[in-house]
């Protein structure tokens, strides 16, 4: 099994979408997936279930949602899974889980410490994904987190495999990948010393905390008369592949000249703008459009690329990421 978190710190570039929509691809592919939400916005449980069933999980007391499976602090408790098909299910998300954050912090320094409750605190999130993953017998968890630098996304990325990065061509996306990458050596530098000084007695398995790079996707997005000229958006994109090489993976030798050509460059998506309000008001995701839900003449064309080109992003990420039927 193998977990992949999508992670970018700028919002508004697609994650949460792209998520969405990999986790139907994968499952339409064969593999068994579990979709967890571990943005306290909830966003990708939203995108899944209509708000009646959300507000049925949230009001349930025999529902225990990403909050409730870390609430009892060091200890965890099975998080309860909803079932969307044979292959797929979701871990539903909780906005209750902001308040997580002060505790995750204040974990990590009592890591500093020796303490073994503040190791038992960091690594909940990852031992809660470790056993959802089991009760459906996973091949791929895909983990949606929050835009920032925050205790809760850097106690959910220790628990990834790999890490994808969805980066939009503007200068918010390059400016984010400058962050990013020191950012991610710093929580990964600070794991390794705190995993070489773990207490003897502790006896729970910690994640590696290895926070691997596995790649980027880069989501484009149509230009109206009210956006930046179609020359800037291509400038940034040409950029994208210096920053990333330099910035996340820390290399100084020369990058490709552009995402096509980039071996890191894990996929290329297009916006799909006039697709989406469709697959929302059918709630599916966009490659699943039928004409009966609008999808006819242009928009069936859109919805036959979609598919392509979700089944090919799904498969680099599959190949590159190991993940195994």
């Amino acid at each position: 099994m193998k977990t992949i978190a999508f992670f970018n710190n700028k919002g508004g570039v697609g994650k949460t979408s792209l998520v969405y929509h990999l986790a139907w691809m994968f499952a339409d592919l064969g593999y068994r997936v579990v979709a967890a939400d571990l943005d306290p916005q909830a966003s990708l449980t939203a995108m899944f279930l209509e708000e009646e069933r959300l507000a049925e999980l949230w009001e349930d007391e025999g529902v225990t949602t990403i909050h409730g499976a870390v609430e009892p602090l060091g200890d965890i408790r099975p998080a309860t899974l909803v079932s969307l098909n044979d292959q797929l299910a979701l871990l539903p998300g909780d906005v209750g889980l902001s308040a997580f954050e002060d505790v995750l912090a204040d974990g990590w320094g009592k890591c500093h410490q020796g303490d073994p409750r503040g190791y038992l605190v960091v690594s909940s999130l990852a031992r809660v994904l470790v056993r959802a993953a089991n009760d459906r017998a996973a091949d791929v968890v895909l983990v949606d987190v929050g835009p920032s630098l925050g205790a809760i996304n850097r106690a959910a990325l220790l628990g990834a495999d790999h890490i994808v990065l969805p980066v939009a061509a503007d200068l918010f996306s390059i400016v984010g990948l400058e962050h990013l990458g020191p950012t991610l050596r710093r929580w990964r530098q600070g794991w390794q010393r705190l995993l070489a000084t773990r207490p003897p007695e502790l006896e729970h398995e910690l994640p590696k905390g290895e926070l691997a790079a596995l790649g980027y996707v880069t989501m484009l997005y149509a230009i109206s008369a009210q956006s930046r000229p179609t020359q800037a958006h291509h400038r940034w994109m040409k950029k994208i592949p210096e920053v990333y090489r330099r910035a996340v993976l820390d290399l100084e030798d020369p990058a490709p000249a552009s995402v096509e050509t980039d071996p890191e460059c894990l996929g290329v998506l297009k916006h799909y703008r006039s697709l989406l309000p469709m697959a929302q008001d059918a709630r599916k995701p966009i490659f699943r459009l039928r004409p009966a839900d609008g999808a006819m003449g242009s928009h069936a064309r859109a919805v036959h690329d979609a598919h392509r080109d979700f089944e090919q992003l799904a498969r680099s990420i599959a190949r590159r990421g190991g993940v195994e039927q």
